[in-house]
């Protein structure tokens, strides 16, 4: 059975709450759990102590056990210094996209015509004068 530990959705909306749960991967999101490990509150202020709540040893007898947490739930075991940092990488974070791109490309095609168009009249007299 593949372990999981992730984030249970709860409250109304607009107004969520999370439950840290160990469950089957195989379960929906908010279904059937293990057990309940934690909560997370996201409305409440990132310095608050009661914005993410975790009984540690039930995470680490998990953990032991092969459970595979989330990315979110990593990211909270790493800011307390349950796991290590781990070095993530997105090089496509940033990077237009295709529509972005072909107006880039336009705007330079565009600036390009308007460079040699005012290039060009500066070039036609010089070369009548050395012609004479």
């Amino acid at each position: 059975m593949a372990m999981k530990i992730r984030l249970a959705r709860g409250g109304s909306k607009k107004r969520p709450f999370y439950r840290i749960v160990a469950a089957d991967s195989r379960m929906p999101r908010d279904g059937r759990f293990i057990e309940k490990l934690g909560t997370y509150n996201p409305l409440l202020a990132k310095d608050s102590e009661e914005r993410v709540q975790m009984n540690m040893e039930r995470v680490q007898y998990w953990l032991g056990q092969g459970a595979q947490p989330t990315d979110r739930i990593a990211r909270m075991l790493e800011a307390a210094g349950v796991r290590e940092k781990a070095e993530r990488n997105n090089p496509k974070k940033g990077t237009p996209h295709k529509k972005a791109q072909e107006r880039v490309e336009e705007k330079a095609a565009k600036a390009a015509a308007a460079a040699e168009a005012a290039a060009a009249p500066v070039e036609a007299p010089a070369e009548d004068a050395a012609a004479e």
